[in-house]
């Protein structure tokens, strides 16, 4: 039996340039290649647009669309991109191709695989929203300097939920990110816990929704 020769594909939401609103390279200019599909459902999600639907595409059509955007950053996201197994092979061709690449994901899969030349973004699920279960700490040890751990924050409970977690885990060498979960937690509140805490965290605030809001596409 001859082996399958089809181009590899992934499901596809949008592709779209806009400004980093999150992690260490907010502010710049970035193409989104946001991938359809997610296995979790946490209550705080502005992307359920992206649990179905979408375009197959082959990893060819991607970059063509990412190239004729015209910007030095690019970040996969989703969904949850790791779900689409073809994601691997996307981020290594975008880091071929020259790209500063970074990939947003849960801490609920696999981090085996990722191009090391790929700045992981991972969620740690809090307990507001809805997932905690499915978050796999022992991924989070081999993280290097240029990957980032994120918390989302919904209360004063998930704050120090987050506060013990940040204590306990080995998140390897990895920026640890505070986020108020938008329209739930005012980001002064947040910030005022952090530095009555004296925590080593970075407050980030998503600066897409400060300019645009939800507006997908943005």
């Amino acid at each position: 039996m001859a082996a399958d020769a089809s181009p590899a594909r992934l499901r596809i939401t949008e592709i779209f340039r806009s400004l980093q609103g999150e992690g260490d390279a907010v502010g710049f200019p970035t193409v989104f290649v946001r991938l359809t599909g997610c296995p979790l459902r946490c209550q705080y999600c502005d992307t359920s647009y992206a649990f179905g639907g979408g375009e197959w595409m082959t990893l060819d059509a991607i970059l063509e669309r990412v190239a004729a955007l015209s910007v030095r950053h690019v970040c996969v996201t989703g969904g949850e991109p790791l779900a689409q197994r073809e994601c691997l092979a996307l981020l290594e061709r975008l880091c071929d191709a020259g790209y500063q690449v970074s990939l947003e994901t849960s801490g609920a899969m696999a981090l085996a695989g990722i191009d090391q030349r790929v700045a992981k973004v991972v969620d740690v699920k809090t307990p507001a929203s809805g997932e905690e279960r499915r978050n796999r700490y022992a991924e989070l040890a081999g993280l290097a300097p240029r990957d980032q751990v994120k918390f989302v924050i919904c209360d004063r409970a998930d704050y120090e939920w987050s506060r013990a977690k940040r204590a306990e885990l080995d998140m390897g060498q990895a920026m640890v990110l505070f986020s108020p979960s938008h329209e739930q937690l005012p980001a002064r509140t947040l910030a005022d816990w952090i530095l009555e805490d004296r925590l080593d965290v970075r407050l980030q605030m998503q600066l897409h929704k400060i300019l645009w809001g939800n507006e997908p596409g943005r």
